[in-house]
């Protein structure tokens, strides 16, 4: 008899069968209802976000009633009129000027609101304009890529070709361990150190700026980066490595010149994810960056972002306003933003590189 014929059986018993399939079934439901899930929350903000384009009925709109207005006196409504005294022993009442109504401030298309370069939702007239949230969302992202990629790749070059098999198992998740960090704590060690460092170096007016920002978001992004592109490095045949070093090369020829453009999707994937984690990275914008929607392009001002706005504003807005509906409508901005990433990596990394790199 032969040894696999109890494992045949085993496998082939109709108690197991039974297991396989409710294991199968159960997969299939987790996953689909993971889908559906994720589905409906994108069905909600969207929902939410659409009301600020299609919704007929007036907004809720948030009133600001001031205890000091001025007001208009009336002698026959109360007896504590103001007077003055008079010496024949009659009381004159005095003149009491009325302010006159300022006009209102003229209203903004939806449009023009939005593409302004204010943003100031708490107002007679709110200003949401979103302009100063792409420029302070852009500056942070880019100061934390160009902070963190090139670290990244640099420390994936270096774990995977040039250190022992030994050093290699304590520092690989030792790094990728950071990205297990809690992103609050990264944004405190930002707001109490890096601030105080990145102040004291350039000399600025603000400890809270785009900078510490954007060190603060590269702190975040350098161990995802690290992570995929060291996978991608990895997997590089090392036939490649080994007929370069045949042909003379040093190992840091090989490793920047031939492993590295072998192993480029996978390195341009890991940087796309890295500025997906920036573009909506929360905690750290909103402790980091001065939280101040300034239109200013420069990196040592203070700055805002989509994601740190949402944060800060979305717990005490009314429900139902126009803010409400134009915080969707970032949220919306945010997944539009992700979802070009996903479609940028699936039909141009996955496909067009791979094609070029294998030669067809």
């Amino acid at each position: 008899m032969s040894k696999l014929d109890p494992l045949l059986r085993y496998l082939l018993h109709p108690s197991r069968r039974k297991i396989d399939v409710f294991a199968e079934t159960l997969v299939k439901g987790t996953a689909a209802t993971s889908i559906l899930i994720i589905l409906l929350i994108f069905f909600f903000v969207f929902r939410e976000a659409s009301s600020l384009f299609f919704s007929d009925s007036p907004q809720a709109t948030s009133t600001i009633q001031s205890s000091g207005a001025p007001t208009e006196y009336n002698p026959d409504s109360s007896s504590d009129a103001p007077t003055e005294y008079n010496p024949d022993g009659d009381t004159l009442e005095l003149n009491k000027t009325v302010a006159a109504p300022t006009p209102e401030p003229e209203k903004l298309s939806l449009f023009e609101n939005l593409f302004s370069k204010v943003w100031q939702p708490v107002s007679s007239v709110p200003k949401f304009g979103i302009l100063p949230l792409i420029v302070g969302t852009a500056k942070t992202t880019i100061i934390a890529i160009l902070l963190g990629a090139p670290l990244a790749i640099l420390a994936a070059l270096n774990i995977t070709f040039f250190v022992s098999q030994r050093v290699r198992e304590i520092i690989k998740p030792a790094i990728e361990m950071l990205a297990n960090f809690p992103s609050v704590v990264i944004g405190f060690f930002c707001l109490m150190d890096v601030a105080t460092l990145v102040k004291a170096t350039f000399d600025i007016d603000f400890r809270l700026n785009a900078l510490t920002g954007g060190i603060g978001l590269a702190i975040a992004v350098t161990p995802i980066i690290f992570t995929v592109a060291e996978d991608a490095l990895s997997t590089v045949p090392q036939s490649y490595r080994q007929a370069s070093l045949a042909l003379g090369a040093t190992e840091w020829q090989t490793a920047y010149r031939v492993m590295l453009p072998a192993a480029l999707p996978g390195v341009f994937a890991a940087v796309l994810l890295g500025i997906g984690r920036a573009f909506g990275e929360t905690m750290i914008a909103l402790m980091a960056t001065g939280n101040a929607p300034m239109m200013s392009f420069g990196i040592f001002d203070p700055s805002r972002t989509f994601a740190a706005t949402i944060g800060a504003e979305m717990g005490e807005v009314i429900w139902g306003s126009e803010h409400y509906n134009i915080l969707f409508f970032l949220g919306v901005l945010l997944f539009l933003f992700t979802f070009s990433l996903n479609a940028i990596t699936e039909l141009y990394v996955k496909k067009r590189l791979m094609k070029k790199f294998h030669g067809s």
